[in-house]
C-alpha cells in the first residue's frame, strides 16, 4: 500500500521529492504517516478535504481487501523556518 501511496500523492504535488511516507504499526493497525512540502498541503488536502478522503478511501479498500487495517495521516510541519514571521493563527 505504501507503494500505491507514493505513487498517488508524487504525481498529485509540486515537489515530489519532498513527498515522505512513514508507515508505523499501533494496535495491529498500519499508520501512515504523510509529510509533504507546506506548499503542498492544501493540494493534498483538496477543497473540503476532499482529495484526502478520497485517498484514504482507496487505501481502506485496498488494506481490507488484503486482509489489513490502514489510516493516512497528515503531518503537518508548522515549526520551520518559512513560519517564523507567521503570526496568524491556522485552524486544523
Amino acid at each position: 500500500m505504501q507503494e500505491f501511496l507514493e505513487y498517488v500523492l508524487k504525481n498529485l504535488v509540486e515537489e515530489p521529492e519532498d513527498v515522505d511516507i512513514k508507515p508505523v504499526e499501533r494496535n495491529g493497525v498500519t499508520v501512515y504517516q504523510l509529510r509533504v512540502n507546506p506548499v503542498d498541503t492544501a493540494r493534498v488536502i483538496g477543497r473540503k478535504g476532499s482529495t484526502i478522503n478520497a485517498i484514504r478511501a482507496l487505501l481502506v479498500a485496498g488494506s481490507a481487501k488484503q486482509g489489513k487495517r490502514s489510516v493516512l495521516e497528515l503531518i503537518e510541519e508548522v515549526n520551520g523556518p518559512e513560519f517564523e514571521d507567521d503570526t496568524t493563527e491556522r485552524e486544523v
